[in-house]
């Protein structure tokens, strides 16, 4: 097990993180959008930037979940390589 494997199971770990967190703000700002087009007509546009941040949060779903599975195999190898009493290299 190297340092840099090591170094990557941490990023790829933060990279799902980023990507959850990026995903429920654009959950947020799409609920506000819709708000915004309800209040007025003149403020229709935002409905359909509603719709663009669902379709972004959509195609983010598979990513999510490919970052995420392939984050928790790598942190599961670091852990177990390191429970069985093997030193960092």
């Amino acid at each position: 097990m190297t340092a840099s494997y090591r170094r990557w199971a941490v990023v790829v770990t933060w990279a799902a993180v980023v990507v959850a967190a990026l995903m429920a703000f654009a959950l947020v700002m799409s609920i506000v959008f819709l708000v915004w087009a309800d209040r007025d007509t003149r403020d229709a546009a935002y409905g359909y930037l509603a719709l663009v941040l669902w379709v972004a949060i959509a195609a983010g779903v598979p990513v999510l979940i490919a970052v995420t599975i392939a984050a928790r195999n790598m942190r599961r190898r670091v852990r177990e390589w390191s429970r069985a009493g093997n030193t960092p290299s």
